[in-house]
């Protein structure tokens, strides 16, 4: 789960990590009363949304007087960030942030990934920091430090040391710098993070650590854990279909492809994606309704897949282990039945009362092509599209 950057700096400073003021506006008038409370007459304005390269995009612009900040809001309200991140649809900006200009001579990257190579948590710093961080880490690594982080997110007095000397912080900066790298390294543990940055994070005129931005995103798996972070979720920030699954509690990714994909467990539901590619296909999602899927998972399962307009075909493919491949023939047949389902549909089904879930399937009198195995399903679905 992504948040926003606001939100991200109220957890920061949460950990004692410093941040200019700011405010979060949605309106013209909002964004006047913001001007006066904060004083301002030089400000930075800042689309709000769960994506990075919001500069490469446009979607952050300095504003010298009163009047330009004005401007530069109605620009940024309601605009549409396309890049990499994102994909092609984008995501809208439905708020905006503004905050007072600060003076800096350098510029830092702090942040925390999950290495899973390691299986450990690791901090990264680098002296390097800005919109091209990546360039960075790719040219010359000698400029990126990592330092493993411990179970109880915290950093060893030396590790500090470490961190400081490396990005070069001296007299007051230095204690700042250590204050900070402490409290994003217990920040992301505590928050079950799977990824925390600050970029850029600065050093002002006057020798202040600053953190200008922040990115936090949290384990899914985890934000029962987190009632603050959940509070925050914004389903704007997502494809209709993604929120209409998060609703009825179903993994779903969408994709670009043409072959929408129903299946009961996520390793069965990536061998789908796989088999499916070998045989020249492509899915258009991943969607694990669960393996204790119920009829109307199911149901609602197929209304998302059909959402998509680029899906040519659907494959069913469910083992019945927790829930029997009866019941789940029932749920595969009452939605065929309910919905305009006016692609191909291939079933496979394995495990618990098979032969009796084929047979329900063979007499629902409905356009449902039944396959005897994963193979079998992938070729019929993927010669179904052309």
């Amino acid at each position: 789960m992504d948040i926003h950057e606001y939100q991200a700096k109220m957890i920061l400073r949460d950990y004692g990590i410093p941040s200019s003021d700011f405010a979060i506006v949605t309106t013209m008038d909002e964004a006047k009363q913001a001007i006066d409370e904060l004083k301002l007459e030089q400000a930075v304005v800042k689309v709000q949304v769960h994506a990075g390269g919001r500069g490469k995009a446009g979607g952050v612009k300095l504003a010298k007087s009163r009047q330009e900040i004005l401007n530069n809001v109605e620009k940024l309200l309601g605009m549409r960030i396309v890049n990499n991140q994102t994909g092609k649809e984008g995501v809208v900006a439905h708020q905006v942030m503004i905050a007072p200009l600060i003076d800096y001579r350098k510029e830092f990257y702090l942040g925390a990934i999950i290495d899973r190579q390691n299986a450990q948590a690791m901090l990264i710093a680098s002296p390097e920091g800005g919109m091209d961080i990546e360039e960075v880490a790719e040219k010359t690594p000698e400029k990126i430090l990592t330092i493993p982080i411990g179970l109880d997110g915290r950093l060893r007095g030396y590790q500090l040391n470490q961190v400081a000397k490396f990005m070069g912080w001296g007299g007051k900066g230095a204690e700042q710098g250590k204050k900070v790298v402490a409290g994003l390294a217990k920040a992301f543990i505590d928050t079950d993070a799977s990824l925390l940055e600050i970029n850029p994070l600065v050093e002002t005129n006057d020798g202040d650590i600053v953190a200008l931005d922040a990115k936090l995103s949290i384990d899914d798996n985890a934000s029962y854990r987190q009632p603050k972070i959940q509070s925050f979720y914004d389903p704007t920030q997502l494809p209709k279909n993604e929120v209409l699954a998060k609703e009825h509690d179903l993994a779903y990714v969408s994709l670009d492809g043409t072959i929408g994909c129903m299946v009961n467990g996520a390793g069965l539901a990536m061998a789908t994606m796989d088999i499916i590619h070998y045989c020249g296909g492509t899915p258009a999602n991943f969607l694990d309704v669960g393996g204790s899927a119920t009829k109307e998972k199911v149901a609602e399962g197929f209304k998302i897949i059909l959402m998509d307009p680029n899906v040519k075909a659907i494959l069913v493919n469910i083992f019945g282990g927790i829930m029997n491949c009866a019941t789940l023939a029932a749920g595969i047949i009452g939605a065929a039945a309910q919905l305009d389902i006016h692609v191909p549909l291939v079933v496979r089904m394995e495990g618990t009362n098979v032969e009796q879930g084929k047979k329900m399937l063979a007499e629902s009198g409905l356009n449902i092509v039944i396959a005897d195995s994963l193979a079998d399903a992938a070729q019929k679905v993927v010669a179904s599209t052309r």
